[in-house]
């Protein structure tokens, strides 16, 4: 009885054998290892700009004196694929402020200058003269501090937009039952899946180069993903793995799911450029174009042709061009999220 049960346990320890990757099942210790690259294949370096280099090396003291640990900048850093430390990140961020600062200064100098010798108007001068120099540091300091969240943000859009066919191509792998390891790997090297091919890339060199497990190089890849979606996704491989079940339904079910709600989402935005035709007509069209009439009928009755003029050179030579480049901006933003 006892040998039978010794016998049990031994299978339900080999059970996740499948998971490992080929490398981790030749080394017992999760460690960094040599590989043998393709011939030719030079490792990429991590390497900083030239201008990143000199803000590193005139700001770098004083960032390292005064930075405190700020998790949210470390996280959108790594989700957005960036390349470079916080406080490199923050040291750029001040020399660009501080190069602004200083082109603020001439700038203001000349522009109180031309209005208060040019254009008799010395308050405009002053006051543009203070507002630049402060204006275009804070400016700079507050679009730089977000372009990290804001490339994550599209990475994730970019993957949400993938993720349907990236999971068929998933679940085709699985039911030809490639192991999971494998599975990464193939996604890897299919660019056509844009930003889900760089997450495979991570998880495959989480593996292969530092000898990590399968299932931590997909839990981690999870935590570093900027998409919800996918991080749910691999949050289910490794739940599903670990409670015993079986990745192959798993991934026919999240690609069915996935198909479902990109039709869904289709519909929904074919529906929402539908109502934009509609406005654009009603707004953009018909509505300047009576407009127009309205103000040719009361500038030839009222007999005030001067400022109707002027209204009008406003509503044709303003309000129609932005109105037409809002609209296309709008719909060019809705088609990059389908």
């Amino acid at each position: 009885m006892a040998h039978e049960t010794q016998d049990t346990f031994q299978k339900l320890e080999t059970k996740g054998r499948h998971l490992r990757t080929k490398r981790s099942r030749e080394v017992e210790v999760n460690a960094p290892h040599l590989i043998r690259l393709p011939k030719g294949a030079v490792p990429e370096y991590i390497k900083l700009s030239s201008f990143q280099e000199l803000s590193w090396r005139i700001m770098g003291k004083r960032v390292k004196a005064k930075y405190t640990e700020d998790q949210e900048l470390e996280e959108n850093l790594l989700k957005a694929h960036m390349k470079i430390r916080p406080e490199e990140f923050m040291a750029t961020i001040y020399m660009t402020a501080l190069m602004l600062a200083i082109v603020g200064i001439i700038g203001g100098i000349a522009v109180f200058v031309i209005f208060t010798l040019l254009l008799d108007m010395m308050f405009v001068g002053l006051l543009l003269a203070i507002v630049m120099p402060i204006g275009l540091p804070i400016m700079a300091m507050v679009i730089m501090k977000g372009s990290p969240h804001s490339k994550a943000k599209a990475r994730g859009r970019d993957i949400d937009k993938r993720i349907s066919s990236a999971m068929s191509f998933i679940s085709a792998m699985a039911s030809a039952n490639v192991p999971v390891d494998m599975v990464f790997k193939e996604l890897s090297r299919q660019s056509v899946y844009g930003e889900i091919q760089k997450e495979a890339e991570w998880i495959t060199r989480d593996t292969e180069l530092l000898g990590i497990d399968i299932l931590t190089a997909i839990k981690r890849g999870g935590g570093r993903s900027p998409s919800q979606k996918f991080q749910d996704f691999l949050q289910g491989v490794v739940t599903t793995s670990t409670s015993g079940g079986q990745l192959k339904p798993y991934f026919l079910m999240k690609a069915t799911e996935y198909e479902k709600e990109n039709k869904l989402m289709l519909k929904s935005t074919m529906e929402t450029l539908s109502m934009m035709g509609e406005s654009y007509v009603t707004v953009v069209v018909a509505f300047p174009l009576f407009l127009v009439v309205i103000l040719a009928i009361m500038a030839i009755i009222g007999g005030n042709a001067e400022n109707t003029l002027t209204i009008l050179y406003a509503v044709v030579g303003l309000m129609i061009p932005l109105s037409q480049f809002g609209f296309i901006f709008v719909v060019w933003n809705i088609s990059q999220e389908t």
